[in-house]
């Protein structure tokens, strides 16, 4: 069993859709582990997003991610990083496979619903960022 970190964005909690996006992951197969909502400070977002720090997008990406709540919620499965990368979609919802998390709830590349950890170094990494080390 793997643990991973999905991340409900500030865009999709003000859309009210935590508790959709929550039943996709159940009935997608994965166990939750725990949920935690918070709104990052920006020294938060930059160490947890530091991995884009040299980017263009990261003092952009770093407002709207300290502009609201977040939620972030630690699922547990077989392969988790790779299936729930497959069941969040592409980072451009409008590239997004139908009915992935951002094909349904992402505006744009920024607003795009959700943050999945991309590899078991970097879940483990987010899940003790996010919730210390009770993961």
């Amino acid at each position: 069993m793997q643990r991973t970190l999905l991340m409900i964005k500030p865009d999709a909690v003000e859309k009210r859709a935590i508790g959709r996006i929550i039943n996709m992951l159940e009935e997608n197969g994965f166990k939750i582990i725990s949920i935690k909502s918070k709104v990052f400070t920006k020294e938060e977002a930059e160490k947890f997003y530091e991995v884009h720090k040299d980017k263009e997008f990261f003092s952009s990406l770093i407002d709207y991610i300290t502009s609201g709540m977040v939620v972030g919620i630690m699922v547990e499965g077989d392969n988790a990083v790779s299936k729930l990368r497959e069941l969040v979609g592409a980072t451009d919802p409008r590239k997004a496979r139908a009915g992935t998390i951002r094909a349904v709830f992402g505006e744009s590349i920024e607003r795009n619903a959700v943050h999945a950890s991309d590899s078991p170094e970097s879940a483990d990494k987010e899940l003790s960022l996010f919730f210390g080390h009770e993961h």
